[in-house]
């Protein structure tokens, strides 16, 4: 049985996907990014007079995509802990890995999930990180 997941407690989906998809007690998350869940909004981007991006805070812009994933964790009833692999894309690796990574350590200490980390061209929005993870549902 497949349970299908949405949740108004991160940003809404800017396709038509789910935030998540639980399948025999295994949670699969969607690409989830840093947007804010009540305005859109991203935290840490700088725009021009035209609405053009010329900078991002790729330290708030962490923080903000983790408070994604632990909502969509929590209202699924799961948590950090039953993390179990986590796919993270950058658009500018050599720039911001070191940030990310330092800021990832504060979130998983143990480092109790595997990780993949790669570099993409773009993501859909202004964003510069977006996480994919994989979860067990509490029992």
């Amino acid at each position: 049985m497949i349970n299908k997941l949405k949740t108004n407690k991160a940003p809404k989906p800017v396709g038509n996907y789910p935030h998540a998809v639980e399948v025999n007690g295994t949670l699969y998350l969607s690409g989830i990014g840093p947007r804010d869940s009540e305005d859109n909004s991203i935290s840490g981007n700088q725009y021009d007079q035209n609405k053009n991006l010329i900078d991002y805070d790729i330290e708030q812009q962490t923080h903000a995509v983790f408070k994604n994933i632990k909502s969509i964790l929590e209202v699924s009833n799961s948590s950090w802990e039953q993390l179990i692999d986590i796919t993270v894309y950058l658009t500018n690796m050599k720039k911001d890995f070191k940030q990310f990574n330092a800021i990832y350590n504060l979130y998983f200490p143990d480092s109790h999930a595997t990780r993949t980390t790669v570099e993409v061209n773009a993501l859909p929005t202004d964003i510069a990180v977006e996480l994919k993870c994989i979860a067990l549902i509490k029992k």
